[in-house]
């Protein structure tokens, strides 16, 4: 682990000091938790970010098969 240090607010550092009370745990070991939580939403904030960019990107050729036609005929029994 890295040694950081970060200022707080009166009213933040109460609040901190008032949810490791509550939770039984560190105030640092709150502080990550709430870092990871942040940085899990980011991580999935940046990929919907990208999927919402680029769908439909090819949506407009003309030189791509019809992919729904493609999957209708993987659907299709063989004939025997």
């Amino acid at each position: 682990m890295v040694r950081t240090q970060i200022y707080l607010t009166e009213e933040e550092k109460a609040g901190l000091e008032s949810a490791a009370l509550a939770q039984g745990k560190r105030q640092s070991v709150i502080i990550r938790k709430a870092i990871d939580d942040l940085l899990a939403h980011q991580a999935t904030a940046n990929k919907t970010e990208i999927l919402n960019e680029i769908a439909g990107i090819w949506a407009d050729r003309k030189d791509v098969p019809n992919i729904r036609a493609m999957r209708a005929g993987w659907r299709r029994r063989p004939v025997r």
